[in-house]
């Protein structure tokens, strides 16, 4: 009798034993499976931190690119205009590059005509009158080589493009507006003016007339 509850005994308590390691392997099992979980779910918030972080690190790289590409676009179009502004310059400069001496040559060119009409007047000196004639001719040809042309002007409409009014006249003959006379001749350097004519310009003689005729229907009435 003794022995059986020994053995009774024993096998409960092999039992409890396996009852207990069982609950403690469940015990151990849930807790790895919690533990693994966790782990993954750490993992899951990690990724999507990477994620977000990748993400945003792209936005910045884009907003750079653009800004940079925005800069490159700018500096490009300051690098052409830049360009086209130095091509128009030197373009400029070796266009008119002898403006400066022709502008000294010019009254040089005034006193051969001054001289040619004196001796015209003088109807003296006639061999005299054709060699200065002559240089002068080869000065103006010379200049004429250079690109520099006399602006016609008498008989043309004042135009302050090509004119300065020094005086102005009456002639009833002529319309208004119109150069009467040039006091120095005005010359063009390739497509631009270096000297504009001295001339008289005649007076706007329609305009007198109505406002003597306004005054005297005044006076009538």
């Amino acid at each position: 009798m003794s022995e059986e509850k020994n053995q009774f005994d024993t096998q409960n308590d092999e039992e409890i034993k396996d009852g207990e390691n069982l609950d403690q392997q469940q015990t151990e099992a849930e807790i790895s499976a919690s533990s693994e979980e966790l782990q993954n779910d750490l993992s899951i918030d990690n990724k999507e931190k990477e994620i977000e972080e990748l993400k945003l690190s792209f936005k910045k790289a884009e907003i750079e690119k653009n800004e940079l590409q925005d800069r490159l676009l700018r500096k490009v179009a300051e690098f052409d205009n830049y360009k086209r502004r130095t091509e128009g310059e030197f373009s400029s400069l070796f266009k008119y590059a002898a403006e400066n001496f022709i502008k000294k040559i010019l009254p040089v060119v005034d006193d051969f005509e001054r001289s040619l009409k004196h001796l015209a007047e003088s109807e003296e000196n006639s061999s005299v009158t054709d060699g200065i004639k002559l240089i002068y001719d080869k000065l103006l040809k010379i200049l004429d080589d250079q690109g520099v042309k006399k602006i016609d002007s008498v008989g043309k409409p004042f135009d302050v493009h090509f004119h300065e009014a020094l005086l102005q006249k009456k002639d009833e003959q002529q319309p208004p507006h119109v150069v009467l006379d040039e006091l120095e001749t005005g010359y063009l350097y390739q497509d631009k003016v270096i000297r504009h004519s001295k001339v008289i310009v005649n007076e706007d003689y329609h305009t007198e007339d109505t406002a003597s005729d306004e005054a005297s229907k005044e006076e009538k009435l």
